[in-house]
């Protein structure tokens, strides 16, 4: 029996005369993902990608490519099929197949018809194979909350027919958003709101500041580990290491302690804006949610934007802490960002930092710094890093 995956999308379905472009970039991020794994060729098919399966290939083959399938952006949902010639008897005998092999006490079926050549419709074909199962086994046919649902997909003279449907992650095809820059640490927010943005279709790159040896590298190390992960939905992922200590010593001795972590964050903002260039990155992300904690107050965020000459995305700004929480769980970052480590940002942390700072005060504080030597030996000093992903 020859199987088949069928990849289905939504989204892309609605760019009009550009979906032939989306549908490409899909396509090359399915066949790289791929690479290595048990499959035949991949090709675009009325309106969907079509992955032929090896005769010989075993479950757990099978399971590689629909467990990576399930990290491509672009993709609303896919079947591993049956593949048969689009004739009633042929789809019978491959119905009775799949019914056989399949324990239920409820089911319905979910026929598409794709083109008119098919002499029955889709409502049609559900009745006549709906009746069928039903003969076979004496199941009940349920439209809510079935036990099984058989789909039946016509198209191009070919029948292809599943028993699961299998969800993918939605959005758009890695790269047809443009590149952008995420500010990520070890902890939970910005992985997601990485994540978030190249769902999008983005292509994200990452910048992470330490102040190793003022703090263990395990902050590093933890960053390294999301990005094994973030990675699986975009391929690789250029990561810069900043250091970011001497900064903050600078601060810490001419500037008012409660000011302390805006200042930081004005900072790491005009670096991050220096590797963008460097990257040709359009936009910056951050993981900030509105008054999660003190730097994130809309007072705050707007005296940090302030020093920003391109625009800071905060996919994550109305969400709460167990939003990003189910968020990290579901993306596979979850269990590595709780793990604790010492990041920039707890050090040198004032009791009462300042949450109503304004862009007057902070440029008077910065008064007493060299903002440009700071800066610039800051990205003098950073290492530049390519993390593949780990499967």
């Amino acid at each position: 029996m020859k199987r088949t995956i069928l990849i289905h999308y939504h989204e892309i379905n609605l760019k009009g005369n550009n979906r032939g472009w989306f549908e490409n970039q899909l396509h090359r991020h399915v066949s790289a993902l791929l690479r290595g794994a048990a499959h035949g060729t991949i090709r675009r098919f009325a309106g969907r990608l079509a992955i032929e399966i090896p005769e010989n290939a075993s479950r757990d083959e099978i399971g590689v490519i629909t467990r990576r399938l399930q990290w491509v952006f672009g993709i609303a949902n896919f079947i591993v099929a049956r593949e048969t010639p689009a004739d009633i008897d042929a789809i019978k005998t491959t119905l009775a197949e799949l019914v056989s092999s399949t324990g239920f006490e409820s089911f319905k079926i979910d026929s598409r018809r794709g083109t008119k050549e098919f002499p029955l419709n889709s409502q049609e074909l559900n009745q006549l194979l709906g009746a069928y199962v039903v003969e076979l086994t004496g199941a009940r046919v349920r439209m809510e909350n079935p036990d099984a649902v058989f789909s039946v997909e016509i198209a191009e003279g070919r029948a292809f027919l599943s028993v699961e449907k299998i969800r993918g992650v939605g959005g758009l095809p890695s790269g047809t958003g443009g590149k952008v820059l995420c500010l990520i640490s070890g902890g939970l927010d910005s992985p997601v709101a990485a994540w978030r943005m190249m769902r999008r279709g983005c292509r994200v790159q990452y910048v992470h500041f330490h102040s190793f040896p003022h703090t263990t590298a395990e902050s590093q190390d933890k960053v390294r580990n999301i990005l094994r992960v973030l990675s699986r939905y975009q391929l690789e992922s250029v990561l810069y290491m900043v250091p970011f200590a001497e900064t903050q010593r600078e601060i810490v001795a001419y500037a008012p302690p409660p000011l302390r972590v805006v200042l930081y964050r004005r900072f790491m903002v005009r670096m991050a804006e220096a590797v963008a260039a460097r990257e040709k990155a359009a936009a910056i992300v951050t993981g900030d949610s509105l008054g999660q904690v003190a730097s994130q107050t809309l007072e705050n965020i707007r005296t940090i934007s302030a020093v920003a000459g391109i625009p800071i995305f905060r996919p994550l700004i109305g969400d709460d802490k167990e939003d990003i929480m189910r968020a990290a769980r579901d993306i596979g970052t979850y269990e590595i960002s709780i793990q604790a480590d010492q990041d920039c940002c707890s050090l040198f942390v004032p009791r009462h930092p300042e949450t109503m700072s304004s862009i007057e005060k902070a440029e008077r504080a910065e008064q007493q710094l060299d903002v440009s030597k700071l800066c610039r030996e800051a990205i003098a000093g950073m290492t530049r890093e390519i993390i593949a992903p780990e499967f």
